[in-house]
């Protein structure tokens, strides 16, 4: 009953899903299995159907939940999409995706939204602090529709952390702005679409808008291609990770290598190291499945 699995990962963010979603996050490439086997668990009540929604409980506030934060979703895109091409302009920006809830069509009153971003090769973090001082200074540190908290440089653009969560990201992301790296960065990630074989790397491509850079950024990116920018980029991971070991000294150094991950290719600022809690709390859902209704569903790995 591989089925569960996509049901279970979304139950724990109290999001139904319809039929072609289960498909979508799925395993299994045929869609009439999959129709014959959403059946069986709704028959011995293992799952429940709500109007064209599954959920792990008959609970109908989780669909009226999900049709609300879908419509807020929408509306906020917009806002999204403007923020994405502002980023976009920012020095050694290469590329700017929508990532989180609103990757997957929800946004809630208490949500915020986040970008993934590509940047140039070495510049990584002269782009993130370019962008953080932005943020701190014009939005008064406010992060709710500028989480800008995973960097990624384009000479390196394979995810090292290869389970459901990251795989679920990659393949629900969506790219806004880019100049190749996004195509490259499929590339190098085709791992993820074992999990989920029934997305394609090309459609999130499709819309995909060249990122344009103004007389100024183009400027100051001429002033850094030099060494003085190689020291500055260097610094600026230098002083990032020491304040952050500080700042979270009581975290074991393999959790902080994952959740604040610190390279001269990578920034990740999540200190609640979400994806373990994720994986966790899901195993602990297969756990629950199989004592309940005597369902195997092999663990995850963070």
């Amino acid at each position: 009953m591989t089925l569960l699995k996509p049901l279970l990962y979304f139950s724990l963010f109290r999001y139904p899903l319809t039929e072609e979603e289960i498909f979508a996050f799925s395993e299994i490439k045929d869609k009439p299995k999959v129709k014959k086997e959403l059946q069986a668990l709704v028959d011995d009540k293992v799952v429940y159907k709500i109007a064209d929604f599954y959920l792990c409980e008959n609970n109908p506030q989780l669909v009226e939940r999900r049709i609300t934060g879908n419509k807020r979703a929408n509306k906020i895109f917009t806002k999204a999409q403007k923020v994405s091409k502002f980023i976009a302009r920012f020095p050694y920006v290469e590329g700017v995706g929508i990532s989180g809830s609103l990757s997957k069509g929800f946004y809630d009153d208490d949500g915020d939204i986040d970008f993934f971003i590509i940047t140039a090769p070495k510049r990584l973090w002269i782009a993130r602090t370019f962008l953080i001082l932005y943020k701190k200074i014009f939005l008064l540190n406010s992060r709710k529709y500028f989480c800008v908290n995973y960097f990624i440089a384009s000479n390196s653009l394979e995810i090292e952390e290869k389970n459901r969560f990251t795989a679920t990201e990659l393949v629900t992301l969506i790219p806004m702005f880019g100049n190749g790296s996004f195509h490259e960065f499929y590339k190098q990630n085709t791992w993820a679409f074992s999990f989920m074989p029934n997305f394609s790397s090309s459609q999130p491509l499709q819309n995909l808008s060249e990122v344009k850079k103004p007389l100024i950024t183009r400027l100051a990116e001429k002033v850094l291609n030099t060494k003085i920018g190689d020291y500055i980029d260097t610094l600026f991971l230098r002083l990032t990770y020491k304040r952050w070991k500080q700042k979270f000294n009581k975290m074991d150094e393999r959790q902080f290598n994952v959740a604040l991950k610190s390279t001269q290719n990578v920034s990740k600022h999540h200190p609640l190291n979400f994806q373990k809690q994720v994986i966790n709390r899901l195993n602990k859902k297969y756990e629950e499945y199989q004592c309940k209704y005597n369902i195997h569903l092999p663990k995850e790995h963070a």
